[in-house]
Order: structure tokens, then sequence, then C-alpha cells
């Protein structure tokens, strides 16, 4: 038997480049899964409700006859698939052996299952133990960690989100919030990108970034030898852009959001006309029925003149005076934001910017003292 149950710290020490499999319902997996996995469901969607209607009526054996006879027809295609999956990898040079990581809920009957049969073909197996439910707790604990942020903080047009692209690029630590929940944050943010993930998916998406975060600045302070279960946190922060709470159907996690607010920021202060004709490019070629859609979401906080003011210079193509009215409703809205939350003197950095552009990533690498 190649067959190795694995804590939650173990297993994702060892598995971000190998194959990693969930083997529960498509529906569990739609809503949420460890980032990184292939979806190998043992059940259907309907199949595992038969099943688990059977175990919960009837017994735990009535169940797992139910449960063979709809996996013995499956188990030479689930095979085959993981062989494909393999070859995929090693034809991409990520992976150079056979082995492969699963899991289910609980790390109960179905990754046992799943592992029987891939072991007994030869594969060499590694099920996490207490499934996905251990996954979502090691998740929830990563994110209400404290860590030590550095907030980019600016009004709408400000290149923010370059900016920390640019961060990344130099080998700071960088949480991107927004690429994260695949939205940009205003009524717009959602156009022209996929749909967001489940609340909880994004709190998956986070705690991966994080732990990887956390793993590339331990190998950094100790010459390559990272420790899993410590999250002992090295000096180097994490630069995040400074957020709402809500990014357009996610919520940022409360304890990671109430760190943000108070961590230091620094404010560009950049020209409204400036941010004005870097939005009008960003933005000005997105689809106009869809911006109409946005404009009249926020119609009521933006008043009944200006929304049709707004919709009415969109229509006509003069997209820079729409964005124009836009973006005065939006610097008050991000100001409410900024000045509401403590200790905001000891935390705020204002840095005087000519225009957006990726060259001022050079006043925050100075690491300039908070006012």
């Amino acid at each position: 038997m190649s067959l190795e149950r694995l804590s939650i710290s173990h297993f994702l020490e060892q598995c971000p480049q190998g194959l990693l499999l969930d083997v529960r319902s498509p529906a569990e997996y739609a809503h949420a899964h460890q980032p990184g996995a292939v979806s190998l469901p043992l059940f259907t969607d309907e199949e595992r409700k038969v099943v688990g209607t059977a175990y919960k009526q009837v017994s735990r054996q009535a169940a797992i006859k139910i449960g063979l006879d709809y996996f013995g027809p499956n188990m030479r295609p689930m095979v085959e698939k993981v062989e494909n999956l393999l070859a995929e990898k090693n034809k991409e040079g990520v992976s150079k052996d056979n082995t492969v990581y699963l899991y289910c809920w609980r790390g109960g009957m179905r990754s046992s299952a799943v592992a029987w049969l891939l072991d007994l073909y030869g594969f060499k197996v590694k099920v996490l133990s207490g499934g996905y439910k251990a996954y979502r707790a090691w998740a929830l604990k990563i994110n209400a960690f404290t860590y030590r942020l550095q907030l980019i903080g600016g009004f709408t047009g400000s290149g923010k989100t370059e900016l920390l692209k640019a961060l990344a690029q130099k080998g700071e630590l960088v949480v991107d919030l927004e690429a994260l929940a695949n939205h940009k944050g205003s009524a717009f943010g959602n156009i022209g990108l996929p749909a967001q993930p489940s609340q909880e998916m994004f709190e998956n998406l986070l705690a991966q970034n994080l732990h990887h975060l956390h793993q590339k600045a331990v190998r950094e302070s100790t010459n390559g030898n990272v420790l899993t279960d410590s999250l002992a946190w090295p000096e180097k922060p994490i630069w995040v852009e400074d957020e709402s709470q809500r990014i357009g159907l996610i919520n940022i996690p409360p304890s990671f959001w109430q760190t943000m607010r108070q961590s230091p920021i620094y404010f560009l202060d950049i020209p409204f006309e400036e941010r004005l004709a870097y939005l009008t490019t960003e933005y000005g070629s997105l689809d106009k029925e869809k911006m109409q859609g946005a404009i009249e979401r926020i119609s009521k906080r933006l008043g009944g003149l200006e929304t049709k003011n707004a919709i009415s210079l969109l229509a006509e193509g003069n997209t820079a005076e729409c964005f124009r009215i836009l973006l005065r409703y939006y610097d008050k809205h991000y100001q409410k934001g900024l000045y509401n939350r403590q200790n905001l003197l000891s935390l705020l950095n204002k840095i005087s910017c000519a225009s957006v552009s990726t060259a001022n990533i050079q006043f925050l690498l100075q690491k300039p003292t908070v006012a």
C-alpha cells in the first residue's frame, strides 16, 4: 500500500506542484474548494443525495451498497482521467512522479474509496486527514491572523492596482484583493471580468495567497528553511490596496479588515484631471449598456439629476464628462471611508504625485514615515 494520510500542514507542504483532486460532488466543488484542486467526483450531485438519504434513513451498510453500484461503472473512467491529468503535468514539467493528493468532505468514505482504487492501480496516494473541513478550519485561522500590512490609498483612478503589480515584480509581498474577488471595487468593477467567486471561495483564495506569502517570507529570512506550522511572521510587510470591506458581492473577512483599518496608509495624492484621463482610457471602451446599468445601480446615492446627466453623456459618447460626474461621487465616497477610522493622523501619509504612473512605486519603496 502506498496510501498515506497527512495533516493539513503536511498536506499543504507537499502538494503545491502535485495533482490535487477534490472527490466531492460537482456542486460542492463549484461552491468552494481548495485552490488548484481538480474536480474528480465520486458521485454526481443526485447520487450523493441518494447515498446520503440511505445513510440517514436506512443504514450505513445500505448506503455503501448503493454507493458501490454508482462507483463500479466509474472506476475505469476515473483511473483514466487521473492518468491523463498526470500526463499533462509531466508534459508541463510540473510533476515528475505518479503521486496524487486528494480530499473529500471529512476525509471519510469518499476519499477512502477513491484512494483505494488509485492505490490499487499503482498511483502513490496522499489523503488529507479531516478533508475539506480541515482545510476550511485552516483557511479561517490563516485569515484571522494579525498581519503587518501597508495600504496603498488614493482616490479612484490613482492606478493602485498597477502599483501592486509593480511591487510584486520588485519582490515585495502583495495581496491583490480585487484580483481575488474578480472585481475592481466600483459599480463598474465586474464589467468584462469573470463571475465573482463565492464568499467561501474568496476566503480560500485569500488564505492560500497569505500562506504562499508566508512561505516566501520565511524562506527569505531563514535561507530556505520553511516552518509550515508556524504563523510567526518576518518583518517584511504585505502591501494591500485600501478597500471598502465589500468588493462587489464579496466581504473581506472581519479580522483581516480590522487589521487593514489599523494599518498605515500611503495615500497617492494625484490631481483630479489626471485621474479622470486615466479612467477614461481604462473604462472608456466598456459595454455602454452595462455601464448604464452600473450607473442606475448607484442612482439613489448619486442623485436623480446627476444620474440622468451621466447616462445622457454616456449615450452621447462623451465618456470623459460622464466619468467626471462619477469620479466626483467616488471621491466623496472614498474620502468618507478614509476618515471614518480611528487614529487616522497616526496612520496616514500623503504622497503628492504629478500623474498616474507605475513610476510612483519609488515613493512607496522609499518607505516614507507615517505622519
